[in-house]
């Protein structure tokens, strides 16, 4: 800190401020008490470290809370939640005092953890630790992309920084290790980490489970280190801070030695005061112990008046960089019209256009992962914000794109993301990314591991994060690489999560209009299903454009008879084929067969039911389902009284083919299971 300069205590203790910084501490209390749940420990422990970054460090505005070149505050510590949101009340954002006494209850803006979308002023969903983390890390990628875009000499219309607030617990995770690691790689200085090291965890001193040295750790992912503070030292907090933010290279890690459940007599520096309400005889006593003589949620009118203030600051902040935007316009009116529209999220007209292109430009055999890395190819020319890579398998998921450069410290303007083996912190990542604004995050695996990063997949989709997740490999079709890589559970468990658009496209025309599917879906994650193996292309019903009208429907007949039907065949990603070759082979043999193609079981239920008794007549009972994955939950298409055929054991190492042969994915066997219906 010797090249910082350092505020004196004088500056920054005052009787308002630790008025301030005891209201928080007790509205904090009053609130968990109100509910009789919550996490009082960690605000009461970080209420003096909350005060100095909001009032001393952090650009806010809490009137325009979604100003575009805000600081961000990540609370990773989701389950203390009561600190950022008495934060978020003291300091003027639209989070009225009934809202906190409405603490955990039904349709409150105050939620136990942190809820995206729900309370001005919160920037991601935490909750599960490390995820916050993570989500700081691709903000500030976010940052660093869109600043490397916009910025020209004389104007820097994109410069704010990204604050987490991390527990103990956090450190112990390995998503936030591996977002952490890639953080220092990339080199992004605008990332501060707030290390609450209170050494409690709920089961007591975290040494029981947690002696690493932290700092020796982050120092070695490439983090500036900033020695740890006493959590009550107000002004050794402020001058931490402003060393981390006068760091411009390496993100860095501020830790703040607080004390869980400060100034309770009985139980500070405890486990006790970490997850439950203090009780009324030790709420007496805190109260007694910090000289608090106001009722529950009574707060002071200096307190207020005091922390308002950021309410004109950030009026002043925002007018300000409105005033700059302006004059950047006037020299870039085309870079400030993209960058309004890159934050607002709509698409440029013609975005697709390149997409276009492709129908009908693919008659042979392919696979649809290779389908989607030209679809990629087409679409990045026009949304450039579309950014994004893979776990290391980049040249398996098809998702390099020609031309555009890694990014990394040394190339900014690159635009392929190199995650590493880190699936977990990826999806953490792109969440953060995602929410920040600005760019279009992608990121590939096999499907297999989406086990590795589903938690940050579902926290995306409890947030609505417009991601596009690419999972190549999609069955035991991917054949020599047995089944530790071949999936069977996945898609089904990916199928379960609400608010994510499952896609397992047939053929290069659905793989086409699964990505515009993606691409216009801005109100939540859209996870694409891709194979290794190729695929032959699926009759072209009313000309080579026919996917575009019947993707987006989720289902589509793909083959019928002028009889009604007397049996289905349903189809999903490669096994389409398969279904429609036994429609077809049912048909020569005298039998009304319909094969059905059906992509995407979320797209299909959003449709009528006036198309969906079209496509699935109810009259039709004998209805087969034929996917290579668990057979679990298609009885929603094909009754009790129908068949499926999928994989309920784990596969094997041989040729696709093969594998798919003995495992029953045959038109033959398909065939005969629909005849046996009948």
């Amino acid at each position: 800190m010797s090249n910082v300069q350092t505020i004196s205590e004088s500056a920054v203790n005052s009787d308002v401020a630790w008025r301030s910084i005891n209201a928080i501490r007790f509205l904090s209390i009053d609130a968990v008490e109100k509910a009789n749940s919550g996490h009082p420990g960690a605000p009461m422990g970080l209420a003096p470290t909350a005060y100095a970054l909001w009032q001393h460090a952090l650009k806010h505005a809490p009137g325009t809370p979604d100003w575009a070149d805000r600081d961000r505050v990540v609370l990773s510590a989701g389950h203390a939640s009561m600190l950022l949101y008495s934060m978020l009340h003291f300091t003027g954002y639209d989070l009225p005092l009934d809202e906190i006494k409405d603490f955990r209850q039904w349709d409150s803006k105050t939620p136990g953890h942190p809820e995206y979308g729900l309370t001005a002023g919160v920037e991601a969903t935490t909750g599960p630790l490390g995820q916050g983390l993570g989500n700081a890390v691709g903000f500030a990628l976010a940052e660093k992309i869109l600043a490397n875009t916009f910025n020209r000499p004389g104007h820097e219309i994109v410069n704010h920084r990204t604050y987490a607030i991390c527990s103990d617990g956090d450190m112990m995770e390995g998503v936030a290790s591996e977002a952490a690691s890639l953080a220092g790689t990339l080199q992004l200085g605008k990332l501060i980490v707030i290390y609450d090291d209170n050494q409690i965890s709920i089961e007591g001193d975290t040494d029981k489970a947690f002696r690493e040295d932290v700092a020796a750790r982050y120092e070695a992912y490439g983090f500036q280190i900033i020695e740890p503070v006493d959590g009550n030292d107000l002004a050794g907090i402020v001058n931490a801070l402003n060393a981390a933010d006068d760091e411009p290279d390496k993100p860095s890690l501020v830790t703040v030695r607080s004390v869980i459940g400060f100034g309770s007599p009985n139980f500070a520096g405890t486990g006790a005061v970490h997850g439950k309400a203090l009780g009324g005889d030790e709420v007496a006593a805190t109260r007694a112990q910090l000289g608090w003589e106001y009722d529950p949620f009574d707060v002071p009118s200096d307190v207020y008046q005091h922390m308002r203030k950021a309410v004109e600051r950030g009026e002043a902040l925002s007018n300000e960089w409105h005033a700059r935007f302006d004059a950047y316009k006037a020299e870039y009116p085309e870079l400030a019209d993209r960058y309004l529209q890159d934050l607002s999220g709509s698409l440029p007209d013609g975005w697709d256009d390149g997409l276009n292109r492709l129908i009908g430009s693919i008659d042979g055999p392919i696979a649809t992962r290779a389908v989607s890395g030209a679809a990629l190819h087409a679409i990045t020319p026009s949304i450039p914000r579309l950014i994004g890579g893979s776990a290391d398998l980049a040249e398996s998921n098809n998702t390099e794109v020609d031309g555009r450069g890694s990014f990394s410290p040394e190339m900014p303007d690159g635009r392929n993301l190199h995650f590493g083996v880190r699936e977990h912190g990826m999806g953490a990542v792109c969440n953060g990314m995602a929410l920040h604004g600005g760019v279009i995050p992608y990121a590939a695996t096999f499907l297999i591991f989406s086990d590795y990063l589903r938690p940050a997949i579902r926290v995306g989709a409890l947030s609505h994060a417009p991601c596009v997740w690419i999972f190549t490999h999609d069955s035991i079709g991917l054949g020599e690489d047995g089944p530790t890589h071949q999936p069977i559970s996945q898609l089904m468990g990916l199928r379960m999560i609400p608010n994510l658009t499952v896609i397992r496209p047939a053929d290069a025309a659905e793989t086409f209009e699964a990505w515009r599917i993606a691409i216009e879906n801005r109100s939540g994650p859209t996870a694409l299903i891709l194979t290794r193996q190729n695929l032959p292309q699926l009759p072209a019903i009313g000309g080579q454009g026919f996917a575009r009208g019947y993707v987006q429907r989720g289902a589509y007949v793909i083959a019928d008879t002028e009889k009604d039907p007397e049996v289905i065949i349903i189809g999903t990603g490669s096994e389409t084929q398969i279904a429609l070759g036994a429609a077809l082979k049912l048909q020569s043999e005298g039998i009304a067969a319909r094969a059905v193609s059906m992509p995407s079981w979320e797209l299909f239920q959003a449709e009528s039911d006036e198309y969906r008794e079209s496509v699935l007549p109810s009259s039709v009972r004998a209805r087969v389902s034929v996917e290579a994955g668990t057979t679990i939950g298609w009885e929603r298409y094909t009754g009790f009284d129908g068949a499926t055929i999928g994989i309920d054991r784990y596969g094997a190492s041989a040729p696709g083919d093969v594998v798919m042969a003995n495992l029953g994915f045959t038109v033959d066997n398909v065939a005969e299971t629909a005849r046996s219906l009948l």
